[in-house]
């Protein structure tokens, strides 16, 4: 074995890091020279703050859109100023669509984040596809974002109606949940998660016996209950998201359905969720999610940080989400030299997606971003054996198959 000699050892190592300097200098110089049209880049986090979504994005988007600036200016984006800015759109789409146009128009922002509520997400995308602008949506869930509705410029980032219901659905119909009966919330969400759910069992031998809509953020759920309690449903689907779900499942225990022969297939849940709702109540529950703070080393270093600066609480699936697609977003304006949304979208795709959250992540034409989701059941109360040790891993759905078939998309951007 030839060994190579002391003084030739530390003169590699010396130019080893006066390489690394110099590259760190110059990836630091070009940020610091990024042609920004305002001097700096601005990033608006657009949430629901006080609502029903509040617990799963809100203040807690805020917090992960910071920890972004603050990561990628210790690298990336060294000498960049970068500012972030926030608003409620209270759930209405009308609110999501006018703060959108007066961020873009008037206050120079260069990209929207978390956007959590379909309808305003799809308000949303067809403004930025008229006035420019990014948009990435790591809160709404509706695939139409990345089928009729897509965008060049807008990507959906986190989960999506097909992803939650793949999985958790086929297993349940395979495993003799024929006949279903869905509790779905009255808006695109719902809608949306209730037809790729429906499509999912019909292709496993499994039909809709019947369903009921909701307004957002139901208070009482017991005339809803009943109807699928006596609908002859081997399955009951909750085609809601946070509040809706938690108030959902408390009206199931309090009418005994988890004990009876009925299964209950709850298609969206937030690590929130099931924090507000407790184990007793949320036991047993499996579903689709994106993000766990308790994965590897990774996810639980960032969560400990998250959880510092949010008032005790860990990131939910939203929230990671945010973190990510800002993260992404602002190495993309780094490398590119400029925050023209033009050239950023494009950078954006060529970029690997790289942090803390994604795993085997990529942007596809359609602006969908693929990666690993995993499937999880809700531990029992004597399983969990510390704060927020809610979930343990019962399945890793791989990247290429999480999400709808690139063949499937009806995107105009995709070509066929």
């Amino acid at each position: 074995m030839t060994t190579t000699p002391l003084r030739a050892r530390t003169a590699l190592t010396l130019t080893a890091t006066a390489l690394a300097c110099t590259l760190g200098l110059a990836a630091s110089a070009q940020a610091a020279e990024a042609k920004l049209t305002d001097g700096l880049v601005k990033i608006g986090v657009l949430t629901d703050m006080a609502g029903p979504y509040s617990g799963m994005g809100g203040p807690g988007s805020v917090v992960a859109a910071r920890m972004a600036v603050e990561d990628c200016l210790k690298a990336e984006c060294k000498g960049m100023k970068i500012e972030v800015v926030s608003a409620d759109n209270q759930n209405k789409a009308d609110i999501a669509a006018s703060r959108a146009r007066e961020w873009l128009d008037v206050q120079q922002v260069d990209a929207l984040v978390d956007l959590t509520n379909s309808a305003g997400a799809l308000a949303v995308q067809q403004i930025i596809k008229e006035r420019g602008g990014i948009a990435m949506y790591s809160g709404p869930a509706t695939t139409r974002l990345t089928n009729a509705d897509c965008a060049r410029n807008g990507f959906h980032w986190m989960f999506d109606t097909y992803s939650l219901s793949a999985a958790p659905v086929a297993a349940m119909t395979k495993g003799g949940a024929k006949k279903w009966f869905f509790v779905t919330v009255d808006y695109a969400f719902g809608h949306s998660l209730e037809k790729d759910a429906t499509e999912v069992l019909k292709a496993n031998g499994g039909s809709v016996v019947g369903s009921v809509r909701h307004p957002l953020n139901a208070s009482d759920f017991s005339s809803f209950l009943l109807q699928a309690q006596t609908s002859g449903a081997d399955a009951i689907a909750l085609a809601n998201g946070a509040q809706d779900t938690v108030n959902a499942m408390k009206g199931v225990q309090e009418f005994g359905l988890a004990s009876g022969k009925q299964q209950i297939a709850a298609l969206l849940v937030f690590l929130s969720d099931v924090h507000a709702m407790g184990l007793e109540t949320a036991k047993g529950l499996k579903f689709s999610e994106g993000f766990y703070w308790d994965l590897d080393e990774k996810t639980r270093e960032f969560s400990s940080r998250f959880e510092k600066l949010h008032r005790g609480n860990k990131p939910t699936m939203v929230q990671a989400g945010v973190y990510s697609s800002t993260l992404h977003y602002l190495k993309s304006v780094a490398a590119a030299g400029t925050d023209d949304w033009k050239v950023v979208a494009e950078k954006m795709r060529e970029l690997p997606i790289e942090d803390a959250v994604m795993r085997n992540a990529s942007i596809r034409d359609d602006g969908r971003v693929i990666h690993d989701m995993y499937v999880f059941q809700v531990k029992t109360p004597q399983e969990s054996k510390a704060p927020w040790d809610y979930y343990k891993v019962v399945d890793t759905i791989a990247a290429a198959n999480a999400f709808q078939p690139l063949e499937q998309s009806t995107c105009p951007l995709v070509k066929k």
